[in-house]
């Protein structure tokens, strides 16, 4: 009995590494995904029912609290719509984290060179 029930939890943690598509995935599978919660997989059940969902276009316009960022977060994650990935979500994660600190590279050049041209210009008569 003790070796079934080991078995049956071995299965349901390799379950949870695998793709779970939005269309056939128990309440369960969805919560399993990161970023998805109970809200959110009650809100993707309900609209389910009313028909499957086409593509991830389908899924963001339909399901509350999906766009671009968390679509590209929840295909990362293992989530997909008609058994594909969302095609932002590779390129669409590493940019956006990179965006910032680049930015703030720039900005920290920029005043360091606007402080060495403000003793240069008092200096001068």
């Amino acid at each position: 009995m003790f070796k079934k029930l080991l078995l049956l939890g071995a299965m349901l943690c390799c379950s949870s590494l695998f793709a779970a598509d939005v269309n056939t995935a128990t309440a369960a599978e969805l919560d399993a995904i990161k970023g998805i919660g109970p809200a959110m997989s009650a809100r993707i059940m309900s609209e389910r029912e009313k028909a499957p969902f086409k593509d991830w276009e389908d899924f963001k316009t339909r399901v509350k609290g999906v766009g671009d960022k968390n679509a590209a977060k929840l295909s990362d994650a293992g989530l997909t719509v008609g058994g594909g990935a969302y095609p932002q979500a590779k390129a669409a994660a590493p940019a956006a984290a990179e965006k910032p600190a680049a930015e703030g590279r720039k900005g920290k050049k920029a005043e360091k060179a606007a402080k060495a041209e403000k003793p240069a210009e008092s200096a001068k008569p």
